[in-house]
């Protein structure tokens, strides 16, 4: 997408070939988007998923001249936004609202935060304990962060997913 990124992890409810249906319409609807609106999108990924078993998603939109990135969750995919030097900033936390789309959807409320150089962004399914970015070392690439977390993390019983970025642009190209 001109401008950023969209960046989505999708939780199909349950296990099998209904769970990966729900996933894979989410998937589709998200790959072929223009949109960067994190709220539309999902209620439109909401609408698609009715008479589906349902998932759990989290967008965030990345955006690359403001350095920031905008996040909804429907449902239990964790989001964490780890500074790069911790103590430096917070730690920021997606709010969780429960729900399933597809199903029932809460208010949804989408949180723009700013990202800087270095800082980590971490999406994660309920099949990984949401203890992760505790003690979580930003040291390596970042899908050998990803690696650490399943290994360390993952429940076992149920699908396990984490996404990770590390953001690499300087905040000089925010936007006035």
């Amino acid at each position: 997408m001109p401008g950023g990124a969209m960046v989505a992890a999708i939780d199909g409810v349950g296990h099998g070939a209904a769970a990966a249906t729900a996933a894979g319409i989410v998937a589709s609807i998200v790959s072929r988007s223009d949109d960067h609106d994190v709220q539309s999108l999902m209620t439109r990924c909401h609408e698609e998923l009715r008479g589906t078993r349902g998932a759990a998603i989290t967008l965030a939109w990345l955006s690359f001249s403001a350095c920031t990135m905008t996040w909804v969750a429907l449902g239990d995919v964790e989001g964490r936004l780890l500074p790069a030097q911790r103590g430096e900033h917070r730690d920021r936390a997606l709010r969780l609202p429960g729900g399933v789309a597809g199903h029932d959807q809460p208010t949804l409320a989408p949180e723009t935060v700013e990202i800087h150089r270095g800082d980590v962004i971490v999406l994660a399914t309920d099949g990984v304990d949401g203890i992760f970015a505790d003690a979580l070392e930003l040291v390596g690439a970042a899908h050998e962060i990803a690696e650490r977390i399943i290994d360390a993390h993952w429940s076992g019983t149920d699908d396990g997913l984490a996404i990770v970025l590390r953001w690499l642009l300087d905040g000089e190209q925010r936007a006035a």
